[in-house]
């Protein structure tokens, strides 16, 4: 496979290590961007991928609340502009208190609920589109509805989280809520996290530490590797991450003092996982006047 230019530009954008390293890695897989990355990591050259599957796109995320549940909806557009404007701002606001109330179980009950003027909330989305000049559309879905403590947070209107609590309050509750908006941790808790993924990074840092150490007896080298693997689960969970607004503690240790437990929480953000292409307009116009 040909290692091009821009194969290698998004290597290194998601693994921080530079052009010749990211080429020879590239060489080295055969272009598999993903084999690349892990060859990359286990020669301690970049970081975990964080970037991974998560390509801008435009639009908001709204959110809808009330005792015991909370909504959060994915509302997308083609440009910032029109992710801003009143209009779609306000479809956004409706769609998420229409998920609220009816109780939509997914998208495609979503778009089938009253709006509230007589249609749909796909036929609403149909008009704002024939308003707005732009495609729009109502992408995700996620909700909470629960006995314990329920809230959300939306951070500027491109980040919402929703967090369910077992005690606490609801200033706890949001937050957590705020953490996980800042930190985006994929898992709750150490008992989460996937087999694979340990052994995964076990390899990895195993592969990482020099012939010195790994000549070391098996216990001590076990005793390395388990300390290691410690510190990625803490950076990989919820618990075990510093809090966002009192980093002298980490999260478990503000929810043992409140003492509150995180059942779950669910995290959007706008644009993950669309692929959003990038107009050159200024080439485009060369090309179509023959100078490029």
């Amino acid at each position: 496979m040909e290692i091009t230019a821009s194969l290698v530009k998004e290597l290194r954008e998601r693994s921080g290590a530079g052009m010749m390293e990211c080429k020879k890695a590239l060489t080295e897989n055969a272009g598999n961007i993903d084999a690349a990355m892990e060859y990359l990591r286990k020669s301690g050259l970049a970081q975990a991928d964080k970037k991974a599957g998560r390509v801008a796109a435009e639009g908001r995320i709204a959110l809808a609340q009330a005792p015991g549940k909370a909504v959060l909806v994915e509302i997308n557009s083609e440009t910032d502009f029109v992710g801003k404007d009143e209009n779609f701002v306000k479809f956004a606001n409706t769609v998420a208190q229409v998920a609220l109330d009816s109780g939509a179980a997914d998208i495609d009950a979503l778009k089938a609920a009253p709006y509230g003027n007589g249609g749909t909330v796909e036929e609403a989305r149909q008009a704002l589109v024939a308003k707005v000049g732009e495609n729009v559309q109502v992408r995700r879905l996620a909700k909470v509805d629960s006995s314990g403590i329920v809230t959300g947070y939306v951070h500027g209107g491109r980040i919402g989280v929703l967090v369910e609590l077992k005690g606490g309050n609801e200033e706890l509750a949001r937050g957590i809520a705020m953490h996980v908006a800042a930190m985006n941790p994929p898992y709750v808790k150490a008992a989460d996290v996937p087999a694979e993924f340990i052994a995964k990074e076990k390899e990895i840092e195993l592969a990482k530490m020099s012939e010195k150490d790994k000549a070391k007896p098996a216990e001590i080298l076990e005793k390395i590797i388990s300390g290691k693997i410690a510190k990625i689960i803490n950076e990989v969970t919820l618990a075990g991450q510093p809090y966002a607004l009192n980093t002298d503690m980490t999260v478990e240790a503000v929810l043992k003092k409140e003492g509150a437990d995180v059942v779950g929480f669910q995290r959007l953000a706008v644009g993950e996982g669309i692929e959003k292409v990038v107009e050159d307009y200024a080439a485009e116009v060369m090309k179509q006047a023959g100078l490029a």
